[in-house]
């Protein structure tokens, strides 16, 4: 039996970057697991594909949360991706740092490895930018950053329209200032997508030393007293050289899950599930932030979005011809504009994102809705509620209990609402108004703050951020240190999204690779 050095379970935008670095040392053995499949489905790689993803359960772990006490007891749909390069290979290729106080604050909660000046040089490493050569940018990195091929007209109304509302026109989120609206940059090379495991996986794979098994789920890890051994699988067990390490890079739900299940978590709760105390630890699974959404809809006079409709069909040949040569609109990521504002004047940096889609969206994608339309997104960037992931069943298959606990603080409701006024004024500016019908969501009958926030409650979902289950910090009692290193016990860190103290104000899986690269260099460091 092959032992490893190194075993990481996910290889999603962590645990490829991890797999990449800590395999480049010929002399040490490397396994990466990840329970669903490669990452040969053709829709993975169209960016416009990633509106059939979301049916797509073999590739997506297809979550559902709890009923939601403060959004009228709704379940949601979490989607996360369950494939090599997992999140990374479904989500909406948005390339966003966050803003530079949530790496202070991080530094303040962790440690100053942390600090904006830090990781900003470590975003520029992992950057390879085909169009932004500034001080701001990294050119020869690894992960391939681009423009967007092809965007829609109505992209660019919408930025004219944020302008006409007085904000400013950002040409670059991640330069000298996040505010304002723009097009977004994205991770696409040649107009297809370019994951984690593109960027950072498919250069190695060749390696001796590296071994990916793909369609293989862990159930827990191993211990020998509170020192980890290994881990074991449905069906085998993979063991640790001496020395070696269990790196858990699932994500902000199956990484506490999995400390969960492996009897590290608070301990009145495992005991509750059958599950042997090995170290009591009440913050696991705890501290769960995410962006939650609402969206502004609109019917259009015009054939301008993407829609679902006879007449778009020869758009839909034409585009699937030019994509043959990474051109067209099958180039979108569908969500191609937006920008950062703030809900009110007492707020000094922006707390809210827009997504901007020219096409209806319901439902994840996966509700059709017939015609041409637009959708406009807005979240609250810096919620303050926090909720928690817990086990619904010792069954390491079951699915864990998501309760993110939505607008359980008092303050989260009035920032979407303002957010949403917000979204709804840019709609009714010139530049979209002069495509628009009518409003079809919240719909223009909705006028008062108390039908908005009816609104709010109703419809709001994900915008797909969950963080900060497995907290990092310098206090007892965060989950692990600065290194991710899980505290109570030896040989196992954690590193991917549930790191995070406090939410990044933006996207999430360019930090995340970051985490994965700042946390590679940390081990590589250390003698021997």
């Amino acid at each position: 039996m092959t032992a490893y050095d190194y075993i990481i379970v996910g290889a999603g935008s962590a645990g490829c970057v991890l797999a990449n670095r800590l395999s480049a040392d010929p002399n040490r053995r490397v396994c990466l697991i990840e329970a669903g499949p490669p990452d040969r489905n053709p829709m993975i790689h169209m960016p416009f594909g990633l509106a059939a993803l979301a049916h797509m359960r073999w590739l997506n772990w297809g979550y559902t949360t709890d009923p939601e006490p403060h959004l009228n007891n709704r379940r949601l749909f979490w989607p996360r991706g369950r494939v090599l390069g997992g999140s990374s290979s479904i989500n909406a290729m948005i390339y966003m740092r966050g803003h530079p106080q949530d790496y202070r604050d991080w530094a303040a909660a962790a440690g100053p490895d942390w600090d904006w000046p830090q990781v900003r040089q470590v975003f520029k490493d992992l950057e390879g930018n085909q169009s932004l050569t500034d001080d701001h940018h990294g050119t020869q990195g690894p992960l391939t950053v681009s423009d967007l091929a092809h965007p829609n007209p109505l992209s660019r109304a919408f930025v004219q329209a944020g302008a006409e509302c007085q904000y400013p026109t950002n040409p670059d989120f991640n330069g000298d200032s996040q505010t304002g609206v723009g097009l977004y940059q994205v991770t696409q090379k040649d107009g297809r997508r370019f994951s984690s495991a593109r960027a950072f996986l498919d250069p190695v794979r060749h390696r001796a030393n590296l071994t990916l098994l793909t369609g293989a789920q862990v159930t827990r890890i191993t211990f020998d007293d509170r020192r980890a051994t290994g881990v074991q699988l449905r069906d085998r067990a993979l063991t640790l050289r001496e020395g070696g390490e269990v790196i858990l890079s699932g994500g902000a739900i199956n990484s506490p899950q999995l400390l969960l299940l492996s009897g590290i978590g608070p301990g009145a709760h495992l005991q509750a599930m059958g599950i042997p105390v090995l170290h009591d630890a009440p913050e696991v699974g705890a501290n769960l932030a995410d962006h939650l959404d609402i969206t502004v809809q609109a019917a259009l006079k015009t054939r301008d979005a993407i829609g679902i409709a006879p007449t778009f069909l020869p758009r839909a040949l034409r585009a699937l011809w030019a994509y043959r040569k990474g051109k067209g609109e099958f180039t979108s990521n569908v969500a191609e504009a937006g920008g950062f504002v703030t809900s009110d004047l007492t707020r000094d940096r922006p707390n809210l994102q827009f997504h901007f889609i020219p096409a209806y969206l319901h439902d994840h994608g996966r509700r059709l809705s017939l015609g041409y339309g637009l959708t406009l997104h807005v979240c609250d960037l810096l919620p303050k509620s926090r909720g928690r992931i817990s086990l619904a069943s010792p069954d390491p298959m079951a699915p864990p209990r998501i309760a993110p606990n939505y607008l359980g603080h008092p303050d989260d409701l009035p920032t979407l609402l303002n957010g949403l006024k917000i979204a709804r004024r840019i709609t009714q500016a010139p530049a979209l108004s002069r495509y628009i019908a009518h409003e079809t969501l919240p719909g223009e009958d909705f006028t008062t703050d108390a039908q908005l926030e009816a609104d709010i409650c109703q419809r709001a979902e994900t915008i797909y951020h969950p963080v900060g289950t497995c907290r990092m910090g310098t206090d007892p009692q965060s989950v692990t240190d600065g290194e991710g290193r899980v505290r109570g016990v030896e040989g196992l860190r954690v590193v991917d999204a549930s790191l995070m103290p406090t939410i990044i104000a933006g996207n999430t899986n360019a930090p995340t690779m970051m985490i994965a690269e700042t946390v590679a260099r940390k081990m590589l460091a250390r003698p021997g």
